[in-house]
């Protein structure tokens, strides 16, 4: 029997198995892992589970797994288009045994209620994180994308899902350029959880080629940017001064909170001009893609936010990158950072004299939101900002004032 409510602290994929079926399935419904049958296939097992994928559909099973993460690399395209292609030929069940099966109805029933249509749902099992959260992929018996449900269990996720729904609604009115934003489709609470349903992206359309990929990224950040207007003012009079600083002093006395309201006051004493714009909050490879009709794909939004230095969305691409995907040592990754801030930052700002210091901002714009999310205790590497960010920035800092 699968566990029906979250145990605490439990942070491997096989331990939130449990935890994800008694959020999808409360009770009086009992979700349970069997070897064979009907229901949800453990892709690839219950010990090791990265995929649930709906049964009694091929189409909506090859379309689960095609459309369950972005595969970064070839040979992870490869991988994943040869799952998609065995369940819709009806061989996945045959080579994935377990299954989760589930007596009693839950969020997928909750769904088909809510779009006038029946729903399957497929569901990704990703690493611990603070703000791991239920994300429902929902798909037709037909295979057609119906959308993605989001369910925040916590006041942290709960916070999340409900600001992702604002800024969707924010960003429905806005000027954004070639970026296309999915609309809402439902946003309610559901068995005391908050409950966001989007659109589904055109993600399955031809791509562009990676040289193009990369200029329509930077015109879209630039576009993000200005949604809102950009403006330059003074840091240490503005209000993102204001805000970033009381978010340092709400994390307390902790000796990492003490180093970065001392990185926070060496930047306020440069005095330094910079513009500010809006930002995605954390656009990265995973949540963006560019067709090759000129539109770029971003989704994701719940970390949205209004009046930021004009660049952070690049710079979080850029470290994001060089740690997930290149395998830089994060300390090296943050020097780098700030050592091509001017480049980095030449679209959003060409002044640039300044643009270490926002590089800087945007580091403790990060460490700050690890810090309060409590990322290194939910066991994520980066989380712990005292081995690898704050060390970067203070070495930087220290240089700067010779």
């Amino acid at each position: 029997m699968i566990a029906s409510h979250p145990s605490p602290g439990g942070n491997s994929r096989a331990e939130y198995l449990g935890e994800l079926t008694g959020l999808i399935w409360p009770d009086p419904a009992t979700p349970a892992v069997r070897r064979g049958g009907a229901g949800w296939v453990v892709v690839p097992s219950a010990s090791r589970p990265r995929l649930l994928v709906p049964t009694g559909s091929g189409r909506a099973a090859a379309n689960a797994v095609r459309h369950s993460t972005e595969a970064v690399g070839r040979k992870a395209r490869l991988v994943r288009q040869g799952l998609a292609t065995a369940f819709r030929l009806g061989m996945g069940p045959l080579v994935f045994r377990d299954r989760v099966v589930v007596t009693g109805v839950g969020l997928d029933a909750h769904l088909t209620e809510v779009l006038g249509e029946r729903v399957m749902v497929s569901m990704h099992i990703g690493p611990a994180r603070a703000n791991r959260k239920p994300v429902l992929q929902l798909l037709a018996p037909d295979g057609r994308a119906l959308g993605y449900a989001k369910l925040g269990v916590d006041p942290l996720t709960r916070a999340l899902v409900d600001a992702e729904a604002a800024a969707l609604h924010r960003l429905a009115g806005l000027p954004l350029g070639p970026v296309t934003v999915a609309g809402v489709r439902h946003h309610g609470v559901w068995h005391g959880h908050a409950l966001l349903v989007q659109e589904a992206l055109p993600v399955r359309l031809p791509r562009a080629a990676p040289a193009t990929a990369v200029a329509a990224q930077q015109a879209a950040m630039v576009a993000v940017a200005g949604c809102l207007g950009v403006r330059r003012e003074s840091w240490p009079v503005s209000g993102h001064a204001a805000r970033l600083t009381g978010a340092v002093d709400a994390l307390g006395p902790r000796p990492e909170a003490e180093r970065l309201r001392a990185v926070l006051r060496s930047v306020a004493e440069a005095r330094p001009t910079m513009a500010f714009g809006a930002w995605h909050g954390d656009w990265n490879g995973g949540n963006s893609a560019v067709l090759a009709d000129g539109r770029v794909l971003v989704w994701d939004w719940e970390r949205f936010e209004a009046d930021v230095p004009a660049g952070y969305d690049a710079l979080h691409r850029t470290v994001q990158t060089a740690i997930g995907n290149q395998g830089m040592d994060p300390t090296e990754a943050a020097r780098a950072l700030v050592a091509g801030a001017d480049r980095t930052l030449a679209p959003f700002d060409p002044d640039g004299r300044d643009a270490d210091l926002v590089a800087v901002l945007y580091l403790v714009e990060l460490a700050a939101r690890y810090l309060r999310d409590r990322q290194a205790e939910a066991g994520v590497r980066l989380g712990h900002v005292d081995t690898w960010l704050l060390p970067a920035v203070e070495e930087h800092l220290a240089r700067r004032a010779r």
